[in-house]
């Protein structure tokens, strides 16, 4: 007897998944369109603690974020898709390296939103070919929760420390959303696999995490080198050691990443100039150079005079006295960050040369910010 035909959904489902593969998705699911309280309830929490800093857009619409038809009417399924972006080395290896700048892994290579864009669109061109429908393509570009839909999609689980974790790929996914009017049979959501481990909570340098399952933005080196646009705060730039661009730390030591595995996309692999790059080299960067060295990057949009404020704070982090005469030239940089994050470095590695400079600096620096900097160092 042959077996019965699958239903239309489930053959649609399987050709979905098909062709999503063969575009260089590592992973789809099926997640209904539809709030999950829990997460809503920590989300809700996360914005009246002030746990977002300067990220206003968070808290902006937080309804449209938390219900994927608010944002939406019309959706029916949400189609959450993951790229693996395993590393090839061990992430935390270049903090031993204290005078070269450790970068996330996700921004060593080219920009992920740019990459996993063009695939969700192609796959959304097949998706409207074949079942003529109306869809939304998401990829960090609305107010969409991609974590819990990827969890409810089945791809994974948000750990201990906020971000997905997948049974097959750790740590390592970007996730992309396509919202359709397709009505396409769900997947089974993933549970929680965390059990009693706490190596993502106890391995953070600034100890970001005041709890399991909660972030605080405001304390983390992600956040205080990318997202933060001011000086670093005083109380955590020792914490920040080298890390120039993100943190990977709590991704790193999870022990589910005993089952990742290399990423596959060449564009979304380290280039060899971000793997471990000397922070003498970076701290000459102009405005010219810092983008034609971050071209196609993650990196570029934070702008030069952020990015070498955080290289300042790694050199004054370095112990190594070569580099004092590097903050030293950056004294008189035009960017006041940069200024400033040059006299917390200067003070650092040679006290000598920092108090030769103290006193006609304070005499003459017009930046209030700067003479801060220039006073609590003294």
């Amino acid at each position: 007897m042959n077996p019965a035909p699958a239903p239309p959904g489930r053959d649609l489902k399987a050709k979905l998944a098909a062709e999503a593969h063969k575009l260089g998705f590592d992973c789809i699911g099926i997640a209904r369109p539809e709030p999950t309280p829990e997460r809503a309830r920590r989300f809700q929490e996360f914005l009246a603690a002030g746990a977002h800093g300067d990220m206003d857009w968070l808290a902006r619409d937080p309804e449209r974020r938390m219900d994927p038809q608010t944002l939406w009417p019309e959706v029916r399924s949400v189609i959450m898709l993951g790229v693996n972006y395993g590393p090839d080395e061990d992430p935390l290896a270049v903090l031993q390296a204290r005078s070269r700048g450790a970068i996330s892994v996700y921004a060593r290579g080219d920009d992920y939103h740019d990459i996993i864009k063009k695939r969700l669109k192609a796959l959304a061109r097949w998706l409207i070919a074949t079942a003529p429908c109306e869809l939304k393509v998401f990829i960090d570009t609305a107010p969409v929760m991609e974590k819990p839909l990827g969890q409810a999609a089945g791809l994974g689980w948000q750990g201990k420390h906020t971000n997905l974790v997948s049974r097959s790929f750790g740590s390592w996914l970007f996730l992309g959303a396509i919202y359709s009017t397709l009505e396409l049979p769900f997947d089974a959501a993933e549970i929680d696999h965390c059990g009693s481990c706490r190596a993502c909570l106890d391995i953070c340098p600034t100890a970001a995490f005041p709890a399991p399952y909660r972030l605080d933005a405001r304390r983390c080196i992600s956040y205080l080198t990318i997202e933060n646009k001011g000086p670093i705060p005083r109380e955590f730039r020792k914490s920040i050691g080298n890390r120039i661009y993100g943190c990977d730390d709590c991704l790193a030591a999870c022990p589910w990443n005993k089952f990742a595995r290399e990423g596959r996309e060449a564009k979304l692999a380290a280039r060899d100039g971000l793997r471990a790059p000397a922070l003498a080299e970076l701290a000459s960067l102009d405005d010219a150079s810092f983008r034609a060295l971050f071209t196609k990057s993650p990196i570029k949009r934070i702008g030069r005079d952020r990015f070498i404020r955080n290289v300042l704070i790694a050199i004054g982090n370095s112990g190594d006295a070569a580099l004092a005469a590097t903050s030293e030239a950056l004294l008189n940089d035009a960017s006041p960050l940069v200024r400033g994050a040059a006299v917390w470095a200067l003070a650092q590695l040679d006290r000598t040369s920092f108090d030769r400079h103290a006193a006609m600096a304070l005499a003459g620096e017009t930046d209030e910010g700067v003479r801060q900097e220039w006073r609590l160092a003294v």
